[in-house]
């Protein structure tokens, strides 16, 4: 598997694997699919030093199968040194280690970014990306009981975090 940086011109694609993810209400808060215009600043906010997003190609397609985005976990300088991770993979690819590459690479590569701690925020309902970030020593520093409701449902969010760097 290669891992490159994203572009503009993967936006598509990459918004399409996350749109891919809302109706089974595991991976994310977004209710409904979002727009790749919507999504267009949330690309532009990331810098492929400090805050990148990572793409996979499928080697049978050339289209982007996976990517994975550290995000900062917020806006205050004194938090810089720690990002939020980001991990989908397409529905197709799921179950070949593409999700274990990228979380990988996450952790190898998060130090030259400026970044020490990798934290997830996973549903508690999310087995497969808890045990995923379990299995590469993530540990549960959270856990926020009732915090979103999905479908009438309240559901609770874990927080793992791992540190990366001294």
């Amino acid at each position: 598997m290669i891992l490159r940086d994203a572009s503009e011109a993967d936006l598509p694609a990459i918004v399409e694997i996350y749109n891919a993810t809302i109706p089974g209400r595991m991976v994310t808060a977004d209710i409904e699919p979002v727009s790749v215009e919507s999504r267009r600043p949330w690309l532009l906010e990331h810098n492929p030093r400090t805050r990148p997003i990572w793409a996979v190609d499928d080697p049978a397609s050339g289209r982007v199968c996976a990517w994975l985005s550290l995000s900062s976990f917020h806006s205050r300088p004194a938090y810089h040194p720690t990002a939020e991770v980001g991990l989908y993979v397409a529905e197709a690819h799921r179950g070949h280690g593409i999700g274990k590459f990228l979380l990988g690479e996450a952790i190898d590569r998060a130090p030259a970014c400026g970044v020490r701690t990798l934290l997830g925020l996973i549903w508690a309902h999310n087995e497969p990306s808890l045990q995923l970030f379990e299995n590469f020593g993530f540990v549960r520093w959270g856990h926020l009981p009732r915090v979103a409701e999905l479908d009438a449902v309240e559901r609770d969010l874990v927080i793992v975090g791992r540190r990366v760097a001294p």
